[in-house]
């Protein structure tokens, strides 16, 4: 094969579109950032280079191959010279636009190493900015339009059914009971009018008239008042139908409270009016915020209120069962992991790197923190190793789901929208270096175990067969067995890695916040032309502290009834109990992160959904395990460093694989339903394994 060097370059210049690590954002002009010492950056010129397979391949030219490299760009802050073969680069930085320095600082921490990855907003965006279809969210349903279609839809017939016909039920029996009294009959007639608009309100517009009457419905606004909070509750709670919650809320404030004769019913022919309702459904009213928390947390809220009720307040389970108790106290952590996360993210973009390190540190991992000191002193106290095997399954479940299914699932939804989407590579390769060592650290007490200990088989079948125990192998008894060698050698090894993983990550901290944080350029978009110069924020740095505090206390409170109520769950003789560790325990706390890994993924981001997951497992193994063995150090509560063999291997093989599939830097549905198939057949392996001995 001959191909001329004007083809070849043009082949390298073609095929190696850099990846895009920068944010775009609305209403500002962001400058693409690449990586220096790479083949975006190089272009091959000479004839001996060009037609090597590295660049053919779209490969980083190799510098003993080619003697003469030409920089394909010149970009700011990225300075290069070729002498005798050896380039030298000076780091690019990557330009960030936002529309404000706030959210310009949220969006930088998004890259930082040992931050946590946060796609909502901190501040509040100028309504005027938004788009129709979140105008069309936040408006008052007072705005009469001139063309709005048909308005026979799912979603009207839909209202009819779940509301319509008993709210205007409602409406025709007070009217009747208005007619009784005699002298609301006025009422009773707007009543009868409500009746019919409340049954179909779709197009139709509540007017006010100019008349002087004013007369107060003492008898029938009660009882509406009633319907219309229980229709407002019901419909709020459905998110979608958000529309009909408003209606009601504005009939109760205003239209109720209103002389009946000012109240008139048109077909919405004026431009203004009190109350005009198109349409009951709307499936934009996912991304429905409150003081910049989305709908879904805000709803799920009052659940943490019933856990605590219900769990305290019926401590013999004769009015709920545990079961019941269980499962609230479960789901009232994803709205105040929610919070927590909201709090991390304001804290962190009103302050410097250092600070927000800090937090991040501090408060990134006390949801899982709280859960698993919590049920390792109630284990201690109950003198039962079965909850210290559920911690080390919701432990490695979180690794397990952060390395395979949150990237995956994320590659999945990004693939379908956008096709194929790219990520820096080496970045990905250095996150998953880390996770090697961050795995191998958190294990080497395990191999440590197996290489030097003995297996100790409980209740094992002989050959005859007699004995029809479960014949499980444990570790467990390895002090008991070893007890010098136990404390000379194994309880100081686990000690090292208990004050290396952190080393490490706080070198990861330095290098990103001090030695090299001037990678990062933050420049504000171009949206402060049209005058939004100061960021109004939705907490400020004291709110959201309080809140982070506020919210760990109920975490605690939640945690402790997760634990208390859990046995009934672990008893259930179909499931194993590694099953429920490694998927209730483990990601219940991390779905407002898989959310924002989404998102991202949503808006062609892939490089962030990557590294959601990454931030996490490495907190979980640089973090979180040393804590628990620096609390152990001071309680006791007898929890070992050694995971079973189906925790190691499925760790390992999940790092290969991931390592595997971020090789070549661009990621499609296929494979992140490769990722996502991998963890469900770990799962299978989980679900059909023994429950650990002892339990």
């Amino acid at each position: 094969m001959s191909l001329s060097i004007t083809s070849v370059v043009q082949m390298c210049l073609l095929t190696s579109e850099p990846p895009r690590d920068h944010v775009e954002v609305r209403g500002g002009a962001a400058a693409k950032g690449h990586l220096p010492g790479s083949c975006y950056d190089r272009v091959c010129m000479e004839p001996s280079c060009s037609e090597t397979p590295e660049c053919l391949l779209n490969l980083p030219c190799s510098l003993h191959s080619c003697s003469s490299l030409t920089p394909r760009h010149a970009q700011k802050g990225h300075s290069t010279h070729v002498a005798d073969g050896v380039w030298e680069d000076v780091p690019s930085k990557t330009t960030i636009s936002a529309e404000n320095e706030v959210e310009a600082q949220k969006l930088a921490n998004n890259y930082k190493f040992g931050f946590r990855k946060w796609k909502s907003h901190v501040t509040e965006r100028p309504f005027e900015d938004r788009s129709e279809i979140v105008k069309e969210l936040y408006s008052e349903l007072n705005i009469i339009k001139p063309n709005t279609g048909s308005l026979i839809t799912c979603g009207n017939v839909l209202y009819v059914f779940l509301f319509g016909w008993w709210i205007s039920l409602v409406y025709l029996l007070i009217g009747v009971l208005m007619f009784i009294t005699i002298i609301g009959v006025p009422h009773g007639q707007l009543c009868f009018r409500l009746s019919c608009y409340f049954l179909w309100p779709f197009g139709k517009a509540i007017e006010k008239k100019r008349v002087n009457t004013y007369v107060w419905l003492f008898l029938g606004y009660p009882v509406l008042a009633v319907a219309h909070c229980v229709l407002g509750l019901l419909s709020w709670l459905l998110v979608f139908t958000i529309p009909v919650a408003k209606m009601s809320a504005r009939t109760l404030r205003t239209i109720l409270l209103m002389p009946p004769e000012q109240v008139h019913i048109s077909s919405g022919r004026r431009v203004r009016s009190i109350l005009c309702c198109y349409h009951a459904l709307n499936v934009y009213y996912y991304k429905y915020t409150v003081d910049g928390i989305n709908v879904f947390a805000v709803n799920l809220l009052p659940l943490v209120v019933i856990s605590m009720v219900i769990g305290y307040v019926d401590q013999g389970n004769q009015v709920v069962s545990s079961e019941v108790k269980f499962a609230t106290a479960i789901g009232s952590i994803i709205p105040l992991s929610y919070y927590i996360g909201m709090g991390i993210a304001s804290i962190s973009a009103q302050s410097n790197f250092a600070v927000g390190a800090v937090v991040n540190a501090t408060f990134g991992s006390i949801t899982e923190l709280t859960f698993y000191i919590t049920a390792l002193l109630r284990g201690h106290r109950q003198d039962s190793k079965c909850l210290e095997e559920i911690v080390k399954s919701a432990l490695t479940g979180t690794l397990l789901g952060c390395i395979l299914f949150i990237p995956g699932i994320c590659m999945i939804i990004g693939g379908l929208k956008h096709r194929e989407q790219r990520f820096n590579s080496r970045s990905a390769g250095v996150s998953s270096s880390l996770l090697f060592i961050s795995i191998g650290g958190v294990f080497a007490p395990t191999l440590f175990s197996k290489a030097c200990g003995n297996l100790v088989c409980e209740d094992c079948t002989n050959s005859s067969g007699t004995n029809s125990s479960n014949g499980s192998f444990n570790l467990m008894w390895f002090s008991s067995l070893w007890s010098v060698d136990f404390h000379k050698c194994f309880r100081p090894l686990v000690y090292t890695v208990s004050v290396l993983l952190p080393a490490s990550y706080i070198i990861g901290l330095l290098f990103t916040l001090k030695t090299h944080s001037h990678i990062y350029d933050i420049h504000i978009g171009d949206s402060h032309a049209s005058g939004h110069l100061d960021a109004v924020v939705h907490w400020s740095r004291w709110r959201a502290l309080l809140i982070l505090i506020i919210a760990t206390v109920l975490m605690s409170v939640c945690a402790d009834l997760t634990t208390e109520h859990i046995q009934p769950i672990l008893n259930h003789p179909g499931i194993s109990q590694y099953f429920i560790g490694v998927t209730v325990l483990a990601m219940v706390p991390e779905i407002p992160e898989i959310v924002n890994g989404i998102q991202f993924a949503l808006q062609n981001n892939i490089s962030l959904s990557l590294e959601v997951g990454s931030c996490i497992a490495v907190q979980v193994c640089m973090i979180q395990i040393p804590i628990l063995i620096l609390f152990n150090a001071f309680y006791d509560v007898g929890f070992v460093l050694i995971f079973s063999d189906l925790h190691l291997w499925a760790s390992i093989f999940s790092v290969i694989v991931v390592n595997y599939i971020f090789m070549d830097g661009k990621s499609d549905y296929f494979q992140g339903t490769a990722l996502v198939v991998v963890y469900l057949i770990l799962l299978a392996l989980y679900f059909f394994a023994p429950s650990p001995a002892g339990c």
